[in-house]
Order: structure tokens, then C-alpha cells, then sequence
């Protein structure tokens, strides 16, 4: 990575105003690998840089991948359990924002990916991307039958809207389980498309985004993604 002037820099990583970051290194507690202390007008590359000995947060251009529980809400301002309580507290005042690759509505849980890189993100959810997004749902009534060929005829419009769904897959799991793939993303998709067949998902979860699956990251945790993941990310 280039070399960064520290002061601003720091700042935007989330670890204070720049009265407090200057305050940091005020008191000694900005150094470079080697212990030499640092000042807000130095210049050093980001892996350089440790504040009490510890190395910094992900340099900006991250992406990372959270199993987000049922309960909290893509957003930095509403009321009660956000997304943002279960990263690093300074994420939330980075600058950019490391912000939702779109959303998962606060019923529905599984793969979020977030990122502060603005391209990156809206090449992931741009509609030419077409990028698979895989869920399971438990419904609140048996499955019809006709439901896997209403959603793969590319024929259903959601209510409201004026333009037809791209077709969508469906995999019968049992009489109240499914799981299904969608070519794009629209407002609360897969609910209003069973909505739209006469049944009601009680259960949400998103299982893979992409070439992106959770594997066995644990509900509530996060892990930053690599270059070859993002590879696999777009790898359909």
C-alpha cells in the first residue's frame, strides 16, 4: 500500500476525531514496526503503523463477510440492535463507511457482505451482474407444487412493481422447507414472491452470495475476505 500521511489517516480508520487521534500521538501511543515514535505530519505505508503495539484495523478496501443473526438491522441510525454492534466499534466511523453489500431485512439471517470500497460494491450488486444470491426458507404452509415453475418462468411480477422477476430456481427441501436462488435483488424478494403464490416465509436465511458461501463461520461472527475469495465471489 502507498505511504499516508497519519493524522487524517487515522482518522478515517475510525480511531477518533483529529483532536483525539493528535491526542494519541501526543502521548506516544503511535509507533512504526521497529518502536520509533510517530507524529500526525509523518508518512509511513498502513502495515507500518501500530498504535500500543498492535497492529491497525484492514486497510480501506476491505471486504468482509458476517453470519448475521435474526434482530439486528443494516443500519447505522435505527432503533435497537444494529449490524454494526457486532464489528470492531470504530468500523462504524470509518471514512468511507464499511457499509451493507445490500441488505438483509432484520427477520432474516445468514451471509451479509460489507465493504468501504464503493466500485467494489456496486459491481456486486449492479443488475448486470446477475450474481446468484441463494436463500432457504421455512414457510408457514405446504408447498403447492406449481410454485418452482410460477418463479422460473420469468412471467411474475411482485405487487407494485411494473417489471417482470428474472426466473428464479427452486429446490423443494420438504412440504414447508425450499431453497431459493435469485438472479437479482429486489425489496424483500423472496418474501413477496411466496407472498405472490399464497403462502408466507416464517424464516429467512441467505446461505451464499455468488461463489460465496458462510461455511462454518459462526452466527454473529465476521472475517475479512481475500483476493481469492473475491475471485470466487464473481466465479459463477
Amino acid at each position: 500500500m502507498s505511504r499516508v500521511k497519519l493524522l487524517r489517516y487515522l482518522a478515517n480508520l475510525g480511531y477518533g476525531s483529529r483532536r483525539e487521534v493528535l491526542g494519541l500521538f501526543a502521548d506516544g501511543h503511535v509507533a512504526d514496526a521497529a518502536g520509533e515514535t510517530l507524529y500526525g505530519d509523518d508518512v509511513r505505508a498502513h502495515d507500518d503503523i501500530r498504535i500500543d503495539g498492535e497492529a491497525l484495523d484492514p486497510a480501506p478496501g476491505l471486504l468482509l463477510m458476517l453470519n448475521k443473526p435474526t434482530g439486528y438491522t443494516c443500519s447505522t441510525k435505527d432503533k435497537g440492535r444494529l449490524i454494526y454492534d457486532l464489528l470492531p466499534r470504530r468500523f462504524r466511523h470509518r471514512d468511507p463507511l464499511v457499509s451493507p453489500v445490500g441488505r438483509l431485512d432484520r427477520d432474516t439471517s445468514g451471509l451479509l457482505l460489507m465493504t468501504d470500497d464503493g466500485t467494489l460494491l456496486h459491481r456486486i450488486i449492479a443488475p448486470k451482474s446477475k450474481l446468484p444470491k441463494i436463500y432457504r426458507a421455512h414457510l408457514a404452509s405446504d408447498l403447492r407444487g406449481d410454485e418452482g415453475a410460477i418463479f422460473a418462468s420469468g412471467t411474475l411480477m411482485l405487487e407494485g412493481e411494473q417489471t417482470l422477476l428474472l426466473p428464479a430456481e427452486l429446490e423443494v427441501l420438504g412440504p414447508r422447507d425450499a431453497r431459493l436462488t435469485l438472479h437479482e435483488g429486489r425489496y424483500h424478494q423472496v418474501r413477496r414472491m411466496f407472498v405472490a403464490v399464497g403462502n408466507h416465509v416464517e424464516a429467512l436465511h441467505r446461505e451464499r452470495i455468488g461463489g460465496l458461501e458462510l461455511g462454518g463461520l459462526p452466527e454473529g461472527e465476521w472475517r475479512l475476505l481475500g483476493d481469492d475469495e473475491r475471485v470466487r465471489l464473481f466465479a459463477q
